[in-house]
């Protein structure tokens, strides 16, 4: 069952979903979902150091990214055709029984702006930043700031709270992530 904005809210003031900073309900909750803003960091990744990422040698796909941090106000130029790792400006913990779905807004899409490849699902307890797979799938280059409403979380709760929860499980690659992160496919 996905959630109403009316239950997003109630479990945010019971503190089951929590949201760091706190959201600001008035510009971020929507009528099913919770907008999160875009932090200041981004991992861009040099296509030019290595001449192929094989999926078997984590050596050919490691130190291909350098970090960059915008400054306030300052935009980040994100160009057409390019691919770059970013995170929210929100730290989530989302309870054993609660799950969601990040989806892009619209608005942005209409510019161009792709917020996530694959990575869609984020489990019941899930802890720290989302990190964003973004590409720019326009012609012009789209200047983004940070604090800007990037993307949002669709909230569903579970017929019943899981029994491995993501920051109990063994191996969580991205538990507590607070910085955009290269990808860690050798721990699978």
């Amino acid at each position: 069952m996905i959630l109403s904005d009316r239950e997003i809210q109630k479990l945010l003031e019971e503190n089951k979903i929590q949201i760091d900073p706190k959201p600001n309900l008035e510009e971020q909750l929507g009528s099913a979902s919770l907008d999160l803003r875009l932090g200041d960091e981004f991992m861009i990744f040099e296509h030019t150091k290595k001449p192929f990422i094989d999926t078997r040698d984590p050596e050919s796909f490691k130190g291909m990214t350098r970090t960059v941090k915008i400054a306030d106000g300052e935009p980040f130029i994100f160009h057409p055709g390019e691919f770059v790792l970013g995170v929210t400006a929100e730290t989530v913990f989302l309870p054993d029984d609660v799950a969601a779905r990040i989806d892009g807004r619209s608005s942005l899409g209409r510019l161009g702006i792709v917020i996530h490849s694959t990575a869609g699902h984020i489990d019941p307890g899930f802890k720290g930043k989302i990190v964003l797979e973004m590409e720019n799938i326009g012609m012009i280059p789209v200047l983004l700031y940070s604090g800007t409403r990037i993307c949002q979380l669709v909230f569903e709760v579970l017929s019943s709270p899981t029994m491995k929860p993501y920051y109990k499980k063994k191996g969580a690659k991205y538990v507590n992530a607070e910085h955009p992160q290269e990808s860690k496919l050798e721990n699978n």
